[in-house]
């Protein structure tokens, strides 16, 4: 009888192995990364607001024209110094209304007159950037303002001779993401948005590209 013969298990060799399309999984990550879509704010900063500031103000490079280099939310809490719960309950609001997670303040100084320790947490804060940034741009230009009781639009006065611009809000619930019949305190938050720009004109130009509602003193 003839031996039946018998194959051989088939190796994978070094050679075959690099020949093979392996990416890295970082690889991977930037390119779903770079599919996904971008803000509309984001497009529209690129394809229309920088075009008419090099127009305005006659740039030769769109290098020069302003930008919002980031949005920085913020809550202070004084009576967290007596109640933990408030500030606990603030923190889960700011992360609702920005989608990150906020990081907790605490006194640099202890002040009797307020029962105040050194290191006790007082309030909270959100620093946004890139995509988070101009996503919150828009919901709080289109959703959230026009929202305020009797709103007149913001004051053109807030800058603070940088170029940066600062708000406050009183009600958090103006943000729709916020569910107010659980909200068990009407508090407040500082907004103030950190601009790349030369000086206050150029950052009140850029704002008012975007839509943003001012209103002028006479």
């Amino acid at each position: 009888m003839a031996k039946q013969q018998t194959k051989k298990p088939t190796t994978v060799t070094a050679a075959a192995t690099k020949k093979a399309d392996f990416k890295p999984e970082g690889k991977r990550l930037e390119e779903v990364k770079d599919k996904a879509p971008k803000p509309r704010l984001e497009e529209f900063y690129r394809s229309q607001v920088v075009p008419a500031l090099m127009k305005k103000f006659e740039f030769k490079s769109v290098m020069q024209a302003p930008e919002i280099e980031k949005i920085c939310l913020n809550i202070g809490i004084g009576d967290a110094t007596q109640d933990q719960k408030l500030l606990q309950a603030a923190v889960n609001e700011l992360e609702l209304i920005t989608g990150q997670r906020p990081v907790i303040k605490r006194a640099k100084k202890a002040i009797s007159n307020f029962k105040l320790r050194a290191g006790v947490p007082i309030g909270c804060m959100v620093t946004l950037r890139r995509a988070r940034m101009y996503e919150f741009l828009d919901r709080f230009i289109n959703i959230a303002s026009p929202r305020i009781r009797d709103f007149k639009g913001f004051s053109d006065k807030s800058f603070d001779g940088r170029g940066n611009y600062s708000l406050g809000i009183k009600e958090q619930i103006i943000f729709p993401e916020i569910d107010v019949d659980k909200v068990s305190r009407i508090s407040g938050l500082d907004i103030t948005f950190v601009m790349k720009s030369k000086n206050d004109e150029e950052s009140y130009a850029l704002l008012s590209e975007f839509g943003f509602p001012f209103y002028k003193h006479e």
